[in-house]
């Protein structure tokens, strides 16, 4: 294999490229150590595998909503509509208490909190931990899924570092 030099990349400079790549907006949430909700904001989740169900998710290595996966050994990934702009600023912010008294929900058949009104929800259970940089990548098998098939909701969209609409052809 041929020898490729190093480069130096700098984070805002991969955060202004990486911004130009859509992703859908999430809702991860979990339990913490004293069964208490946790929850983030990301959009790093991706589907991994159909057979057997594996998705992955990505949380910054100081976050509370990593700490509380890594306790419960499970977790949501709760989809948002456009119209969850305020949930997804909510979490955004730290695992505040005051966020979980703003969101309806409930538990799932893991036990971790499921968002009400989501335009899907994954229920999953922790299969691998895997180094990430500053992040860690989370594998779960999902266990149950939810979609919301009354909505005609738009997906919550991240572009270029704000929020964006699907145009549909």
């Amino acid at each position: 294999m041929p020898s490729i030099p190093e480069t130096h990349v700098s984070a805002s400079g991969l955060r202004h490229a990486i911004g130009h790549f859509a992703t859908g907006v999430a809702v991860v949430a979990s339990l913490d150590e004293a069964g208490e909700p946790a929850g983030a904001t990301v959009s790093a989740v991706s589907s991994l595998s159909l057979d057997p169900p594996l998705v992955l998710i990505c949380l910054d290595l100081a976050s509370n909503t990593l700490a509380a996966v890594r306790a419960h050994g499970a977790f949501t990934v709760n989809v948002l509509a456009a119209e969850h702009r305020e949930v997804s600023a909510g979490f955004a912010r730290s695992s505040l208490a005051a966020t979980w008294d703003a969101v309806r929900h409930r538990r799932g058949h893991s036990g971790s909190p499921q968002l009400h009104d989501m335009l899907a929800t994954l229920d999953c259970r922790v299969e691998h931990h895997l180094p990430g940089g500053d992040h860690e990548i989370v594998v779960g098998r999902v266990l149950d899924v939810e979609t919301n098939p009354d909505s005609g909701a738009e997906p919550l969209l991240h572009y270029r570092g704000a929020y964006a609409r699907l145009e549909r052809a």
